[in-house]
């Protein structure tokens, strides 16, 4: 038992084990979290697998972040507790005896003699410590009188105080391992849906994007609607940065796109042979569209956003409406005459292949499609004990570094006529005001009353 609780009190422990964390969280920053399988294929290759295998990618949720965590917190308790012993003994129960010769060996000492009897100049002792907020305790061993002067003394708890901050920092943070999440959603303008463990749903009121001059993206703004039960209970418009919270829920504005399962597609058929004669039509994927003029019905079977060729496949690079493009194919009653890629931006490119000879061109001319909101939900209910522990970890360094416990100790005894006064200043910090002070009290007990 005893080479267990030294094991977790180890200063060598706990400095191997903030190298550990601190490695994991620097891995953890530079490694996004929480994306899709084939973003950290495209982003990582072949080693993605070993990243998701070893919970890399979701680390402040794995098993063994927990574990460090555990283990840390073990340490900083342990080595906490077996401090607070001989401290509560220092505090409640101190050692009154002293040694003439321990005091004189001191850094901050002195020695004097005083005309009058023990208890005059113990009474003008303690007139002058109490002046200067000391608080007095004392004790007598045959003919001396032996006295301790203290102030600050809940400054020797300090660094305990902020043992305390970091242990429920990391409860904290332990709790949000185990019980918090993070996740991705999308959310259409008018859409309702419910919230993952929560009494309440959200609604998307509104959605806008808006642009810089040069086109870029400026800002994403949501304005979102909290039901609970069939009432609203809070709207809130969220942009980055700007997140709406819930009932322990936060839900940041992280990104938008576009419905491209459901495209409205216009397209502008015209025969080459006469530009009089032309039909402009706004289908969507799947629907047939007739042109009685000239006995022709055209479908769009696929749209991709981004079209690029990847091998001999098309395939969409990205979501962004880069290259839109659109397969149709035409027909002439039931024959196919006609199928291929057309273009949005670049019309001259368009693929179409014929069976036969035809006299007609396919414009893409332009998409419509309904933009969805990208929310990130997230629940974090560690977050009260971190701002707690944070709390703690701050009183904790003010009482260390600007509440440092001092104490004098004196020992008064008679000879002859005269009284005989030894004292030693301590303080862990300060010391030029502890001497300062020590000084100020030795040299106003040398002038008489």
């Amino acid at each position: 038992m005893k080479s267990i609780i030294e094991f977790f009190k180890s200063i060598k422990l706990a400095i191997f084990l903030i190298i550990i964390i601190t490695i994991a969280s620097v891995v953890g920053t530079l490694i996004p979290q929480l994306r899709s399988a084939e973003e950290y294929a495209a982003r990582y290759g072949q080693i993605s697998e070993l990243l998701i295998r070893l919970e890399i990618t979701d680390l402040y949720h794995s098993w063994w972040f927990m574990a460090l965590l555990i283990l840390f917190s073990l340490n900083i308790l342990i080595c906490t507790l077996t401090r607070l012993s001989p401290k509560f003994r220092r505090v409640f129960k101190p050692n009154l005896l002293f040694q003439s010769e321990t005091l004189l060996a001191a850094k901050i000492q002195g020695k004097l003699k005083k005309s009058g009897s023990l208890e005059e100049s113990e009474s003008e002792l303690k007139k002058k410590l109490r002046s200067a907020h000391y608080r007095i305790k004392e004790t007598r061993k045959d003919a001396e009188i032996h006295l301790l002067a203290r102030k600050k003394i809940l400054g020797i708890f300090g660094s305990d105080i902020v043992h305390l901050g970091l242990i429920v920092i990391l409860i904290g943070g332990i709790i949000s391992g185990l019980g918090g999440f993070r996740t991705n959603i999308s959310i259409s303008e008018g859409e309702i849906i419910p919230v993952f463990g929560a009494d309440f749903k959200l609604q998307l009121d509104k959605f806008e994007t808006e642009y810089h001059p040069n086109g870029s993206v400026k800002d994403w703004k949501s304005t979102l609607t909290v039901i609970e039960g069939e009432s609203p209970r809070l709207t809130k418009v969220i942009e980055v940065n700007y997140p709406l919270s819930y009932k322990g829920y936060v839900f940041y504005q992280s990104s938008y796109g576009w419905d491209w399962e459901n495209p409205t597609l216009e397209i502008l058929a015209t025969k080459t042979s006469d530009s009089s004669s032309s039909k402009k039509a706004f289908v969507r994927l799947g629907e047939k569209e007739t042109w009685e003029k000239e006995n022709l019905t055209f479908t769009a079977l696929q749209f991709l956003p981004d079209f690029i060729i990847d091998g001999n496949q098309p395939r969409t690079r990205s979501l962004d409406p880069n290259n839109p493009a659109v397969f149709i194919q035409v027909f002439r009653g039931e024959d196919n005459i006609s199928s291929g890629w057309i273009f949005a931006k670049f019309p001259d490119f368009s693929q179409m292949h014929s069976a036969t000879e035809t006299d007609y061109k396919f414009e893409l001319k332009d998409i419509q499609s309904a933009q969805y909101s990208g929310i990130q939900m997230s629940k974090d209910p560690g977050v009260n004990f971190i701002w707690i522990g944070c709390t703690f970890l701050m009183i904790g360094l003010f009482m260390a570094f600007y509440w440092p416990t001092r104490d004098i100790r004196f020992i008064l005894k008679e000879t002859e006529d005269k009284t005989e006064i030894i004292s030693a200043g301590r303080s862990a910090k300060s010391i030029l005001a502890l001497e300062s002070e020590f000084t100020r009290i030795m040299t106003s007990l040398r002038r008489p009353e």
